[in-house]
């Protein structure tokens, strides 16, 4: 695998599509717990699109190697909050137009040489997959805050765990006549319109939200054709936004038979 060199805290721009390009970005800071933060800064139109960590019916997911790295011993990348897309039918997330995606890395000692190899769906007119290859040493000689600002705004649009004792979802159902994910919201800062459901990159994979016929749940319709058989006690994580930012929390989906309180 070929690896372009880096320039400080950057390394050169990769057109990977026409009018997309990418490149590492790093904040050449290193923090007292032995992390730092990296990004994938992806430079594309407005009319050009790739995905989220759960990309929808017809995404290709984004896949991130750094096994080739030295002084890296783990990585999370930190989804920012998506669109909701339904185009011809099909329910995609995704992002538009210049998109950073945050890494953090936990490393091994107070340098490391990173070796990144990234697989991602570049979407226009035509949809395709497309690879890059990056190498950025880290020697946080001194941090770079132009790049450390651009990852803190993406940061800032990634989902947090909700930890407000005043719980926004009161229930999580699976409704069999609806064959969709019933969600019972009780806090009104959360936009209703806004809430995704999944239950892993692998998973169920539900819809776009719809208000149900009675207007006191939102639902999710399950797709692609997947079986409902097991939903009901499957742990499924909720990201939503709110007039304060996005947030994530996580629960099980009860039997069709619960019902939510307040009914």
């Amino acid at each position: 695998m070929l690896f372009t060199p880096a320039v400080a805290a950057e390394t050169p721009w990769q057109e990977v599509a026409p009018g997309a390009k990418v490149r590492l970005i790093s904040s050449d800071l290193l923090k007292p717990d032995g992390t730092t933060m990296v990004a994938l800064e992806i430079d594309m139109p407005e009319a050009t699109n790739t995905y989220w960590r759960v990309p929808g019916e017809t995404g290709i997911p984004t896949e991130f190697d750094f096994a080739a790295s030295t002084g890296v011993t783990g990585h999370q990348v930190l989804w920012p909050f998506p669109l909701i897309e339904t185009k011809t039918g099909y329910v995609d997330f995704v992002y538009r137009g210049p998109t950073v995606l945050p890494v953090e890395l936990r490393l091994e000692g107070n340098a490391a040489d990173i070796k990144l190899g990234v697989i991602m769906g570049v979407c226009s007119d035509i949809c395709v997959p497309v690879t890059a290859s990056f190498q950025l040493p880290l020697a946080f000689a001194a941090p770079d805050r132009a790049q450390g600002l651009r990852i803190a705004q993406a940061l800032a649009l990634t989902p947090m765990p909700w930890d407000d004792p005043r719980d926004p979802i009161s229930w999580v159902g699976f409704d069999r006549a609806a064959d969709a994910l019933a969600v019972r919201l009780d806090d009104g800062k959360v936009d209703p319109q806004s809430l995704i459901a999944d239950t892993g990159e692998a998973g169920q994979l539900f819809g776009a939200p719809q208000k149900s016929p009675d207007g006191k749940l939102v639902l999710l319709p399950l797709l692609g054709g997947e079986s409902s058989r097991g939903v009901e006690g499957m742990p499924v994580r909720l990201t939503f936004m709110t007039e304060m930012g996005p947030f994530s929390v996580e629960r099980r989906i009860s039997s069709a038979g619960s019902t939510a309180a307040g009914d």
